[in-house]
Protein backbone atom coordinates (compact mmCIF):
# COMPACT_ATOMS: atom_id res chain seq x y z
CA UNK A 1 0.00 0.00 0.00
CA UNK A 2 1.56 3.50 -0.90
CA UNK A 3 1.98 5.95 2.13
CA UNK A 4 1.04 9.38 2.26
CA UNK A 5 3.76 11.88 3.35
CA UNK A 6 1.89 12.05 6.76
CA UNK A 7 2.52 8.49 7.02
CA UNK A 8 5.85 8.06 6.17
CA UNK A 9 7.03 11.20 8.16
CA UNK A 10 5.42 9.75 11.47
CA UNK A 11 7.62 6.38 10.72
CA UNK A 12 10.50 8.10 9.69
CA UNK A 13 10.95 10.35 12.92
CA UNK A 14 10.00 7.73 15.05
CA UNK A 15 12.58 5.78 13.37
CA UNK A 16 15.25 8.93 14.44
CA UNK A 17 14.43 9.05 17.31
CA UNK A 18 17.71 6.76 18.77
CA UNK A 19 20.39 8.69 17.38
CA UNK A 20 21.09 11.06 19.85
CA UNK A 21 23.88 13.15 18.01
CA UNK A 22 22.06 16.19 17.02
CA UNK A 23 23.05 19.44 17.94
CA UNK A 24 22.61 22.63 16.42
CA UNK A 25 25.82 24.84 17.68
CA UNK A 26 29.20 26.54 16.81
CA UNK A 27 27.55 26.81 12.65
CA UNK A 28 29.27 30.16 11.55
CA UNK A 29 26.93 30.72 8.18
CA UNK A 30 26.15 34.09 7.48
CA UNK A 31 23.05 35.97 7.92
CA UNK A 32 20.52 35.02 5.06
CA UNK A 33 20.64 37.61 2.06
CA UNK A 34 17.38 38.97 0.10
CA UNK A 35 14.95 36.19 -0.93
CA UNK A 36 16.66 34.03 1.29
CA UNK A 37 14.93 31.16 3.84
CA UNK A 38 16.15 30.20 7.39
CA UNK A 39 18.43 31.26 10.28
CA UNK A 40 20.79 29.20 12.04
CA UNK A 41 20.21 31.33 14.71
CA UNK A 42 4.96 17.93 16.19
CA UNK A 43 6.08 14.66 14.58
CA UNK A 44 10.08 15.23 13.37
CA UNK A 45 10.75 17.65 15.87
CA UNK A 46 13.55 17.74 18.31
CA UNK A 47 14.68 20.21 20.44
CA UNK A 48 18.36 20.34 21.12
CA UNK A 49 21.15 22.85 23.07
CA UNK A 50 23.32 24.99 22.03
CA UNK A 51 26.56 25.81 24.77
CA UNK A 52 25.05 28.96 25.55
CA UNK A 53 21.64 27.42 26.76
CA UNK A 54 19.49 28.40 23.71
CA UNK A 55 16.74 25.79 22.66
CA UNK A 56 16.66 25.05 19.20
CA UNK A 57 14.11 23.01 17.36
CA UNK A 58 15.54 20.76 14.31
CA UNK A 59 13.10 18.63 11.73
CA UNK A 60 14.73 15.49 13.19
CA UNK A 61 14.05 12.52 10.05
CA UNK A 62 15.33 9.16 8.25
CA UNK A 63 15.59 9.53 4.45
CA UNK A 64 14.56 5.88 5.15
CA UNK A 65 14.53 3.14 7.75
CA UNK A 66 15.16 0.38 4.92
CA UNK A 67 18.78 -0.81 5.95
CA UNK A 68 21.06 -3.28 4.24
CA UNK A 69 23.00 -3.40 7.50
CA UNK A 70 22.02 -6.08 10.17
CA UNK A 71 23.52 -4.29 13.13
CA UNK A 72 21.90 -5.94 16.60
CA UNK A 73 21.29 -2.68 18.38
CA UNK A 74 19.30 -0.96 15.51
CA UNK A 75 16.01 -0.88 15.24
CA UNK A 76 16.07 -0.17 11.67
CA UNK A 77 18.37 -3.96 10.85
CA UNK A 78 17.83 -5.85 8.09
CA UNK A 79 16.05 -8.16 10.26
CA UNK A 80 13.66 -6.26 11.95
CA UNK A 81 10.38 -6.82 11.92
CA UNK A 82 9.42 -3.10 11.72
CA UNK A 83 7.34 -1.09 9.29
CA UNK A 84 9.40 0.52 6.48
CA UNK A 85 8.93 3.66 4.34
CA UNK A 86 11.31 5.90 2.43
CA UNK A 87 11.03 9.92 1.62
CA UNK A 88 11.74 11.11 -2.06
CA UNK A 89 14.33 13.66 -1.50
CA UNK A 90 12.04 16.45 -3.08
CA UNK A 91 9.62 15.18 -0.17
CA UNK A 92 12.13 16.42 2.79
CA UNK A 93 12.61 19.03 0.98
CA UNK A 94 9.50 20.11 0.91
CA UNK A 95 9.12 18.60 4.44
CA UNK A 96 11.67 21.06 5.50
CA UNK A 97 10.61 23.94 3.92
CA UNK A 98 7.11 24.23 5.27
CA UNK A 99 7.83 23.33 8.88
CA UNK A 100 10.36 25.98 8.23
CA UNK A 101 7.89 28.47 6.93
CA UNK A 102 5.06 27.41 9.99
CA UNK A 103 8.22 28.27 11.91
CA UNK A 104 8.17 24.92 13.79
CA UNK A 105 11.68 24.22 13.10
CA UNK A 106 15.39 25.85 12.66
CA UNK A 107 16.42 23.20 10.93
CA UNK A 108 17.53 19.88 9.72
CA UNK A 109 19.17 17.01 11.30
CA UNK A 110 18.81 13.92 8.41
CA UNK A 111 20.08 10.44 8.56
CA UNK A 112 19.15 7.37 6.42
CA UNK A 113 19.75 3.92 6.67
CA UNK A 114 21.93 2.15 3.75
CA UNK A 115 19.82 1.74 0.65
CA UNK A 116 21.41 -0.75 -2.04
CA UNK A 117 25.24 1.38 -1.11
CA UNK A 118 26.96 3.39 0.58
CA UNK A 119 27.50 5.89 -2.08
CA UNK A 120 23.86 5.90 -3.33
CA UNK A 121 22.44 6.76 0.34
CA UNK A 122 25.50 9.60 0.31
CA UNK A 123 24.32 10.77 -2.61
CA UNK A 124 20.50 11.41 -1.80
CA UNK A 125 21.48 13.07 1.57
CA UNK A 126 23.98 15.37 -0.35
CA UNK A 127 20.87 16.13 -3.10
CA UNK A 128 18.55 17.44 -0.20
CA UNK A 129 21.00 19.72 1.37
CA UNK A 130 22.57 20.94 -2.16
CA UNK A 131 18.50 21.33 -3.09
CA UNK A 132 17.51 23.28 -0.05
CA UNK A 133 20.68 25.56 -0.41
CA UNK A 134 20.99 26.17 -4.17
CA UNK A 135 17.58 25.89 -5.42
CA UNK A 136 15.62 27.56 -2.51
CA UNK A 137 18.51 29.61 -0.60
CA UNK A 138 17.69 28.17 2.38
CA UNK A 139 19.65 29.72 5.26
CA UNK A 140 18.62 27.33 8.32
CA UNK A 141 21.19 24.67 9.95
CA UNK A 142 21.62 21.16 8.30
CA UNK A 143 23.34 18.43 10.25
CA UNK A 144 24.01 15.57 7.57
CA UNK A 145 24.82 12.09 8.75
CA UNK A 146 27.66 11.04 7.20
CA UNK A 147 27.95 7.12 5.83
CA UNK A 148 31.70 5.98 6.64
CA UNK A 149 31.77 3.75 3.45
CA UNK A 150 30.70 6.71 0.77
CA UNK A 151 33.67 7.63 -1.46
CA UNK A 152 35.99 10.77 -0.28
CA UNK A 153 34.27 12.85 -3.22
CA UNK A 154 30.81 13.10 -2.13
CA UNK A 155 31.42 13.93 1.83
CA UNK A 156 33.34 16.71 0.41
CA UNK A 157 30.12 17.96 -1.14
CA UNK A 158 28.38 17.36 1.82
CA UNK A 159 30.64 19.37 4.13
CA UNK A 160 30.01 21.94 1.46
CA UNK A 161 26.44 22.34 2.63
CA UNK A 162 26.26 20.98 5.94
CA UNK A 163 26.92 23.35 8.55
CA UNK A 164 27.59 19.59 11.20
CA UNK A 165 28.62 16.09 9.83
CA UNK A 166 28.45 13.52 12.03
CA UNK A 167 29.49 9.94 11.88
CA UNK A 168 28.16 7.03 14.67
CA UNK A 169 30.84 5.25 16.16
CA UNK A 170 28.13 3.57 18.11
CA UNK A 171 30.55 1.28 20.26
CA UNK A 172 33.16 1.95 22.57
CA UNK A 173 35.69 -0.84 21.31
CA UNK A 174 36.08 -2.56 17.59
CA UNK A 175 35.95 -5.99 19.56
CA UNK A 176 31.67 -4.64 20.36
CA UNK A 177 31.37 -3.34 16.65
CA UNK A 178 32.80 -6.66 15.40
CA UNK A 179 29.91 -8.67 17.63
CA UNK A 180 26.74 -6.29 17.40
CA UNK A 181 27.83 -4.77 13.81
CA UNK A 182 30.35 -7.38 11.95
CA UNK A 183 29.69 -5.07 8.53
CA UNK A 184 30.86 -2.45 10.13
CA UNK A 185 34.30 -1.97 10.07
CA UNK A 186 36.17 0.71 12.68
CA UNK A 187 38.89 1.30 10.35
CA UNK A 188 36.43 2.82 7.52
CA UNK A 189 34.65 4.69 10.25
CA UNK A 190 37.96 6.34 11.41
CA UNK A 191 39.15 7.11 8.09
CA UNK A 192 35.88 8.51 7.26
CA UNK A 193 36.10 10.59 10.19
CA UNK A 194 39.85 11.71 9.02
CA UNK A 195 38.44 13.02 5.80
CA UNK A 196 35.89 15.27 7.84
CA UNK A 197 38.30 16.81 9.82
CA UNK A 198 40.77 17.16 6.65
CA UNK A 199 37.82 19.41 5.28
CA UNK A 200 37.29 21.40 7.87
CA UNK A 201 41.28 21.65 8.61
CA UNK A 202 41.33 22.36 4.93
CA UNK A 203 38.90 24.96 5.26
CA UNK A 204 40.23 27.71 7.08
CA UNK A 205 43.17 28.51 4.35
CA UNK A 206 42.51 30.74 1.29
CA UNK A 207 42.73 29.06 -1.55
CA UNK A 208 45.66 30.19 -3.86
CA UNK A 209 42.73 31.27 -6.82
CA UNK A 210 40.28 33.54 -5.02
CA UNK A 211 42.10 34.19 -1.55
CA UNK A 212 39.02 33.01 0.10
CA UNK A 213 38.50 29.99 2.78
CA UNK A 214 36.01 27.77 1.37
CA UNK A 215 33.10 26.26 3.59
CA UNK A 216 33.12 22.91 4.99
CA UNK A 217 31.43 22.02 7.89
CA UNK A 218 31.52 24.96 10.16
CA UNK A 219 29.71 22.96 12.98
CA UNK A 220 32.34 20.51 12.54
CA UNK A 221 31.70 16.73 13.28
CA UNK A 222 30.43 14.67 16.02
CA UNK A 223 29.75 10.85 16.37
CA UNK A 224 27.27 8.96 18.78
CA UNK A 225 27.98 6.02 21.80
CA UNK A 226 25.53 3.62 22.93
CA UNK A 227 25.93 3.13 26.50
CA UNK A 228 25.08 -0.24 28.06
CA UNK A 229 24.79 -2.40 24.87
CA UNK A 230 27.81 -4.45 25.39
CA UNK A 231 29.67 -4.87 28.67
CA UNK A 232 32.39 -1.42 28.45
CA UNK A 233 32.69 0.30 31.55
CA UNK A 234 32.49 3.92 31.81
CA UNK A 235 36.75 3.85 31.58
CA UNK A 236 36.61 2.41 28.33
CA UNK A 237 33.99 4.54 27.04
CA UNK A 238 35.92 7.60 28.06
CA UNK A 239 39.29 6.54 26.91
CA UNK A 240 37.47 5.92 23.25
CA UNK A 241 35.56 9.69 23.50
CA UNK A 242 39.33 11.06 24.82
CA UNK A 243 40.69 9.34 21.18
CA UNK A 244 38.16 10.77 18.94
CA UNK A 245 38.92 14.15 20.34
CA UNK A 246 42.04 14.24 20.28
CA UNK A 247 42.34 12.34 17.04
CA UNK A 248 39.74 13.17 14.77
CA UNK A 249 38.69 17.17 16.72
CA UNK A 250 35.29 15.97 17.29
CA UNK A 251 33.15 18.31 18.45
CA UNK A 252 31.23 16.53 20.51
CA UNK A 253 30.43 12.46 21.41
CA UNK A 254 26.97 11.78 22.15
CA UNK A 255 26.36 9.07 24.93
CA UNK A 256 22.61 7.48 24.09
CA UNK A 257 22.05 5.12 27.18
CA UNK A 258 20.91 1.67 25.31
CA UNK A 259 16.85 1.64 24.89
CA UNK A 260 16.04 -2.18 24.21
CA UNK A 261 14.27 -2.13 20.98
CA UNK A 262 11.16 -4.26 19.21
CA UNK A 263 12.28 -7.19 18.00
CA UNK A 264 15.50 -7.16 19.82
CA UNK A 265 18.44 -9.83 19.14
CA UNK A 266 19.19 -12.09 21.65
CA UNK A 267 23.06 -10.49 21.89
CA UNK A 268 21.60 -7.11 23.72
CA UNK A 269 20.46 -7.03 27.25
CA UNK A 270 17.32 -6.97 28.26
CA UNK A 271 17.06 -3.77 30.64
CA UNK A 272 18.32 -0.48 29.75
CA UNK A 273 21.00 0.99 32.23
CA UNK A 274 19.97 3.35 34.41
CA UNK A 275 20.10 7.03 32.48
CA UNK A 276 21.86 8.66 35.54
CA UNK A 277 24.63 6.88 33.75
CA UNK A 278 24.50 8.47 30.92
CA UNK A 279 24.05 11.94 32.42
CA UNK A 280 27.64 10.97 34.55
CA UNK A 281 29.33 10.26 30.78
CA UNK A 282 28.22 13.87 30.13
CA UNK A 283 29.77 14.96 33.11
CA UNK A 284 32.81 13.40 33.26
CA UNK A 285 33.12 14.86 29.48
CA UNK A 286 32.87 18.07 30.21
CA UNK A 287 35.17 17.85 32.77
CA UNK A 288 38.11 16.13 30.53
CA UNK A 289 37.37 18.71 27.71
CA UNK A 290 37.09 22.03 30.09
CA UNK A 291 38.24 21.44 33.38
CA UNK A 292 41.76 20.09 32.78
CA UNK A 293 40.84 16.21 34.51
CA UNK A 294 42.28 13.18 32.55
CA UNK A 295 40.43 10.35 32.40
CA UNK A 296 42.07 8.48 34.83
CA UNK A 297 41.49 10.74 37.75
CA UNK A 298 37.62 10.36 36.95
CA UNK A 299 37.28 6.59 37.20
CA UNK A 300 38.59 4.07 39.55
CA UNK A 301 39.51 0.61 39.36
CA UNK A 302 38.15 0.43 42.82
CA UNK A 303 34.78 0.76 41.20
CA UNK A 304 35.68 -0.92 38.45
CA UNK A 305 36.56 1.45 36.02
CA UNK A 306 32.48 3.08 36.23
CA UNK A 307 31.53 6.58 37.58
CA UNK A 308 30.24 7.28 40.81
CA UNK A 309 26.10 7.35 40.01
CA UNK A 310 25.30 9.25 43.58
CA UNK A 311 27.59 11.98 43.35
CA UNK A 312 29.04 13.92 39.88
CA UNK A 313 32.51 13.28 39.17
CA UNK A 314 33.84 16.16 40.63
CA UNK A 315 32.35 16.02 43.89
CA UNK A 316 33.20 12.31 43.57
CA UNK A 317 36.83 13.26 42.90
CA UNK A 318 36.75 15.70 45.78
CA UNK A 319 35.98 13.32 48.15
CA UNK A 320 38.22 10.42 47.09
CA UNK A 321 41.15 13.51 47.35
CA UNK A 322 40.45 15.40 50.86
CA UNK A 323 43.96 15.82 51.11
CA UNK A 324 43.92 18.21 47.86
CA UNK A 325 41.55 20.67 50.02
CA UNK A 326 40.98 23.36 51.28
CA UNK A 327 41.98 25.57 48.89
CA UNK A 328 42.55 29.35 49.23
CA UNK A 329 40.63 31.16 46.74
CA UNK A 330 42.37 34.04 47.22
CA UNK A 331 46.09 31.81 46.61
CA UNK A 332 45.09 29.08 44.26
CA UNK A 333 45.54 28.57 40.72
CA UNK A 334 43.07 28.36 37.92
CA UNK A 335 43.54 24.97 37.69
CA UNK A 336 43.03 23.86 41.29
CA UNK A 337 40.13 26.16 41.87
CA UNK A 338 38.23 24.11 38.90
CA UNK A 339 38.58 21.60 40.98
CA UNK A 340 36.42 22.49 43.89
CA UNK A 341 33.19 21.00 43.67
CA UNK A 342 30.65 23.63 42.77
CA UNK A 343 32.70 26.15 41.40
CA UNK A 344 32.19 26.41 37.22
CA UNK A 345 34.45 27.90 34.53
CA UNK A 346 32.56 31.18 34.51
CA UNK A 347 32.86 31.66 38.67
CA UNK A 348 36.75 31.08 38.65
CA UNK A 349 37.07 33.72 35.68
CA UNK A 350 35.20 36.03 38.36
CA UNK A 351 37.06 35.18 41.20
CA UNK A 352 40.53 35.32 39.48
CA UNK A 353 39.53 38.84 38.69
CA UNK A 354 37.75 40.18 41.82
CA UNK A 355 40.65 39.04 43.89
CA UNK A 356 43.00 40.99 41.45
CA UNK A 357 41.41 44.07 43.91
CA UNK A 358 40.55 42.68 47.12
CA UNK A 359 40.93 40.00 49.45
CA UNK A 360 37.51 37.83 48.84
CA UNK A 361 36.07 36.61 51.86
CA UNK A 362 33.11 33.92 51.64
CA UNK A 363 30.40 36.36 51.66
CA UNK A 364 31.49 37.47 48.53
CA UNK A 365 31.10 34.48 46.64
CA UNK A 366 27.82 34.83 47.02
CA UNK A 367 27.28 37.96 44.43
CA UNK A 368 28.85 34.96 42.27
CA UNK A 369 25.65 33.18 42.74
CA UNK A 370 27.50 29.78 43.71
CA UNK A 371 26.15 27.45 45.93
CA UNK A 372 27.51 27.62 48.95
CA UNK A 373 26.80 25.40 50.93
CA UNK A 374 28.27 23.08 47.95
CA UNK A 375 31.82 24.88 48.48
CA UNK A 376 32.09 25.03 52.08
CA UNK A 377 34.29 21.96 53.22
CA UNK A 378 36.38 22.39 50.47
CA UNK A 379 37.77 26.57 50.36
CA UNK A 380 39.58 28.87 52.42
CA UNK A 381 38.85 32.41 52.61
CA UNK A 382 39.16 35.54 54.18
CA UNK A 383 37.51 35.10 57.78
CA UNK A 384 36.21 31.40 56.50
CA UNK A 385 38.00 28.00 57.27
CA UNK A 386 35.88 24.39 57.01
CA UNK A 387 37.80 23.43 60.26
CA UNK A 388 36.57 19.49 60.54
CA UNK A 389 34.21 19.73 57.58
CA UNK A 390 36.40 18.53 54.89
CA UNK A 391 37.76 15.71 57.71
CA UNK A 392 34.56 14.64 59.15
CA UNK A 393 33.21 11.07 58.57
CA UNK A 394 29.92 12.68 57.90
CA UNK A 395 30.95 14.54 55.00
CA UNK A 396 29.73 11.99 52.47
CA UNK A 397 26.39 11.85 54.58
CA UNK A 398 26.30 15.48 54.59
CA UNK A 399 26.30 15.76 49.98
CA UNK A 400 24.04 12.23 50.06
CA UNK A 401 21.32 13.51 51.68
CA UNK A 402 21.06 16.85 49.31
CA UNK A 403 18.41 16.65 46.43
CA UNK A 404 20.08 15.22 43.55
CA UNK A 405 21.51 17.66 40.86
CA UNK A 406 21.26 16.88 37.19
CA UNK A 407 23.05 20.18 35.72
CA UNK A 408 25.00 19.43 33.59
CA UNK A 409 26.92 22.64 33.68
CA UNK A 410 27.66 23.76 37.05
CA UNK A 411 29.98 20.89 38.01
Amino acid sequence: MVKTLKQKLAILADAAKYDASCASSGSTRPSPQKNSLGSTANAGICHSFTPDGRCVSLLKILLTNFCIFDCAYCVNRSSSNVERARFTTDEVVFLTLEFYRRNYIEGLFLSSGIIRSADQTMEELVKVARDLRTIHHFGGYIHLKTIPDASDALIKEAGRYADRLSINVELPTEKSINRFAPQKKILTIKQAMAHVRIGIEASKDATLQTKKTQRFAPAGQSTQMIIGADDANDATILKSSAELYSGYRLKRVYYSAFSPIPDASNLLPVKRPPLLREHRLYQADWLYRFYGFSMEELTTKANGGMLELEFDPKLAWALQNRHRFPVDINKADKEMLLRVPGLGVRNVKRILAARRFKRLDFSDLKTFHISLEKIKPFVIAERWTPKHLLDSSRLVERFRARPTQLDLFST
